[in-house]
């Protein structure tokens, strides 16, 4: 029998000090799934989160919190905001919170606890499954522990820290989404099209357990199929000496094999072995035993599977994936694991179960788990289920620095030792798409050290089509991998042939088609090409064909995007909230037959059928209803969502223009969304409404975003027809008049254009007068990277010192958003050639030390000792 959700045990017995009223509700959202309704306070993931490892005595600390929000460098808070349901994030409608946190803030968490004696010599560990993306962690304000990683699980030993009665247990947080040096997925500050809404601090499920002093930690459980064994590693808290470990294999509750571990002799046979795939997912369930004196100290209950994978020439000479010594087709999707209700958390472990059967009933073997590692249970779900998992490494920063590199590198090692025991887990995935991609064939060959036990993707879409033209070139494409892999939108096409590696077609698909009442955002269906419902099988089913002639030609896998649709990108096979399948599941399975024939059994899923009828039909009878005079304020909503898709353009601006004009004061964050969402022009009733009530949009949408979207529509509108032409003359002072009327915004992206303007026709000196304005007064809003543009070519122009100091000042702003070395070295040659001998070489050897030697720097800084010019 598999290892089961256990009960409770009562011999530590947790609670809330004080017992703060529920008042928790789950926050309002465009769509959500059918699950979010059976979440409670008291019932939030309340499943074993960690199967691979059980244990009988375990307290779960998931429920109501206290939350506070505060900045980053302030003390530790002594008033709370509210409550937040854990393991929510609290920017989810599930937390009840649903609030941002800026990446320049801290997100506190506060519970009050108890606990009753512990036996003699018994510990007490804090289990969190993930925090993203710093957590500290303080006992009655002491610290006791710290991680950083966002995806990883970590435990902290609280036993000495407690009091008894009761204790106070803080977690501070630090996320700064995509501004940082962090991991982070699909996450920004700012979501649109491919990017989503953040998931900060607690995800996954906060829980304590008891362990006697000495304990296994940590199993690593590595099947050898071809000699009918698993090698079991047993990982303690304390040296073993006097101790005997055993490991007992079992299957329906009969034993298979028993084995006392040494570091010697570690592997248990497993004769006759049943092995583990998509069609028939065997697990054997496994016991390890802690002894001493012939008694029992302690035992975690696990399971594994037998299972191999390799690449091998099959009769054709193509090299093809294999799986336990035969030929598989991976036929995968590339599943992002993002929820309307909980963002990175599913709302139940039916749902979290729910995706996998979903994606296996409609005929899919492989999972491509995309930018995104999930909890435990759900690779446990795709171990029972019979789904091969490839899992991506969440990418490192884009143009990392060496610190975002170490956290890279830090948290891919996490990933692999974690998640090492699954066995549905077949292929690792290095890179995707060159995001923050270094060092390749060093990462390459340290990850198949890690694990020369599956395959590496070294780089998914390392060379990636759109409509047959490719992005940019890659030499020396898929060094060190198992696979070459392309990307190709929206048609596929296959990977270049290589000895010794798989062809795959990492992503390609990505069909939008959008389902009324459905989605998150009806103002966009974001798709690589978007059809009609009716269209979509069609044109699938095509897709699936030409699959099968690449197959025939050595492809060995193919990954389409997506099966769920997210937020902004309705390309899903299924709607956001997972209640809409767009093709029936059996047509879809029909489809997949021709390259998996045998999937295994389908599990039981349920969807609604998608509704063919024609969209512009389907507006034209809500147009009949308005014509009738039906004004209610939801249904001009629908409306004038059902006008953009439509893509009735006089439809939109008249529905628009009366809906926003209905609106309530003062509005709220979704009608404030709704706003930026819908305005393109100035003439626009929304423009008048973002310039009204830029702080109130900002707070929703995130720093400066209504600026931002006002200064695009009047440089679209006005300022670019006139600068268009970098030749150009333009009358700055008449601009200046007229883009007076939309205040800050209007000014800003002036000062922006006439900067930029003057910078591209080399007119250094009008350049620099006009940067220096627009710096002066919007430098907080200009990026790092804009500002030490700006900077080096007024080093590399200009001699006047007056010039180059304020350059220095622009630069100064720069490095200190993002200490980048390069920056700073920017920073050091302006004050070097401005006479500022002495400042300059403080900066230029702190520019050395942060690039940690770099040749170039240090060649500078000596030309800077010695006095010599370093813009020769």
């Amino acid at each position: 029998m598999l290892p089961r959700s256990l009960l409770v045990s009562f011999l530590i017995v947790l609670h809330l000090a004080t017992c703060a009223q529920d008042n928790w509700k789950m926050a309002p959202i465009p769509v959500q799934s059918r699950w979010a309704k059976d979440v409670s306070t008291s019932n939030a993931l309340t499943a074993y989160p960690r199967p691979q490892m059980e244990r009988n005595s375990w307290q779960n600390l998931n429920g109501l919190w206290q939350y506070a929000i505060t900045s980053k460098d302030a003390a530790m808070p002594t008033v709370y905001a509210g409550q937040i349901l854990v393991p929510f994030a609290i920017e989810s409608a599930l937390s009840g919170v649903k609030k941002m946190v800026q990446p320049s803030e801290n997100l506190w968490y506060k519970k009050m606890i108890s606990k009753t004696a512990l036996k003699k010599g018994e510990r007490l560990l804090l289990h969190f499954g993930a925090v993203d993306w710093q957590a500290t962690v303080f006992i009655n304000k002491k610290k006791v522990g710290f991680h950083s990683g966002g995806y990883g699980a970590f435990s902290i030993d609280v036993t000495d820290a407690l009091n008894k009665g009761n204790n106070e247990l803080l977690v501070k947080v630090y996320d700064p989404t995509d501004k940082g040096p962090n991991p982070h997925g699909k996450q920004v500050v700012t979501p649109k099209d491919i990017w989503y809404t953040p998931t900060t601090g607690i995800w996954q499920t906060v829980w304590l357990e008891t362990v006697p002093e000495v304990y296994i930690k940590d199993l690593k459980l590595t099947p050898d199929v071809d000699n009918n064994k698993l090698n079991v590693a047993a990982i303690t808290s304390a040296n073993t000496d006097g101790y005997t470990i055993e490991a007992v294999a079992m299957t329906n509750g009969k034993e298979v094999s028993r084995k006392t571990i040494t570091s010697q002799d570690n592997a248990l046979a497993i004769n006759d072995a049943h092995y583990w795939s998509p069609e028939d997912p065997f697990l054997y369930d496994l016991s390890v035993r802690l002894l001493k004196d012939g008694k029992l100290v302690d035992e975690v209950k696990s399971y594994f599977g037998m299972r191999k994978v390799e690449i091998k020439k099959d009769a054709d000479g193509h090299d093809r994936i294999f799986l336990n010594n035969k030929y598989v087709f991976n036929l995968g999707t590339l599943d992002q694991g993002f929820w309307p209700d909980g963002i990175y958390t599913a709302p139940t472990d039916e749902a979290l179960a729910y995706d996998i059967k979903a994606i296996k009933a409609m005929g899919f073997n492989t999972i491509r788990k995309h930018i995104k590692r999930e909890p435990d249970r759900w690779y446990y779900h795709c171990d029972k289920i019979g789904m091969i998992v490839w899992q991506d490494m969440i990418n490192p920063a884009f143009n990392p620095n060496d610190e975002a590199k170490k956290v890279f590198e830090q948290e891919c090692k996490e990933n692999i030792e974690q998640l090492y025991n699954h066995p549905c887990i077949t292929t690792w995935t290095l890179f995707n798409e060159k995001w923050g991609q270094y060092d390749q064939q060093r990462l390459s060959e340290w990850i198949k050290k890690l694990d020369p036990t599956r395959l590496l993707n070294g780089h998914s879409g390392e060379i990636l089509y759109v409509n047959e033209k490719l992005r940019s070139p890659s030499p020396n494409a898929w060094v060190s991998s198992d696979i070459t892999d392309i990307h190709s939108y929206p048609d596929p096409m296959n990977a270049p042939k290589m000895d010794g590696k798989s062809r795959v077609l990492g992503e390609f698909g990505g069909i939008g088609v959008f389902v009324p009442d459905h989605q998150w955002n009806a103002n966009s269906a974001w798709g690589y090409i978007n059809v009609t419902p009716s269209a979509l099988k069609g044109k699938y089913t095509v897709m699936n064909q030409h699959i099968k002639l690449l197959e025939k030609e050595g492809l060995s896998a193919s990954i389409y995007t997506q099966p769920f649709d997210v937020e902004g990108e309705q390309n899903g096979l299924m709607t956001y909230d997972r209640a809409v399948v767009k093709i029936p599941f059996d047509d879809l399975k029909k489809i997949h037959g021709m390259l998996v024939p045998t999937a295994g059994n389908t599990p039981a899923v349920d969807a609604q059928m998608a509704d063919l009828t024609d969209p512009g039909l389907k507006y034209s009878e809500l147009l009949g209803e308005y014509i009738k005079g039906n004004r209610e304020t939801i249904f001009l909503k629908k409306l004038s969502m059902a006008a953009q898709q439509a893509g009735d353009k006089t439809g939109i601006a008249r529905i628009t223009k009366e809906y926003l004009a209905a609106l309530p004061k003062p509005y709220s964050d979704d009608d404030l969304t709704y706003v930026v969402q819908v305005t393109s022009k100035t003439s626009d009733p929304g423009f008048a409404i973002m310039k009204d009530n830029t702080a109130s949009i900002n707070k929703v949408l995130g720093p400066h975003e209504a600026e931002n979207k006002m200064m695009g529509i009047v440089y679209k509108e006005i300022i670019g027809p006139v600068v268009s032409n970098p030749n150009s003359a333009p009358d700055w002072d008449a601009l200046a008049a007229k883009v007076a009327q939309f205040g800050p915004a209007g000014e800003e992206i002036l000062l922006r254009a006439k900067a930029i303007h003057y910078f591209n026709q080399n007119d250094w000196d009008n350049f620099v007068t006009a940067a220096d304005e627009y710096i002066s007064k919007y430098g907080q809003y200009v990026k790092a990277e804009d500002l030490n543009q700006f900077a080096w070519k007024t080093f590399e122009k200009i001699t006047d010192k007056d010039a180059l100091n304020k350059a220095a000042k622009w630069s100064e702003l720069s490095y200190k958003q993002t200490e980048e070395p390069a920056y700073l070295d920017t920073y050091a040659n302006l004050l070097y050639k401005s006479g500022r001998k002495d400042e300059a070489i403080t900066a230029q050897e702190k520019a050395v030390a942060l690039s940690k030697g770099d040749k170039a720097m240090k060649d500078t800084l000596e030309k800077m000792k010695r006095g010599e010019p370093t813009w020769q």
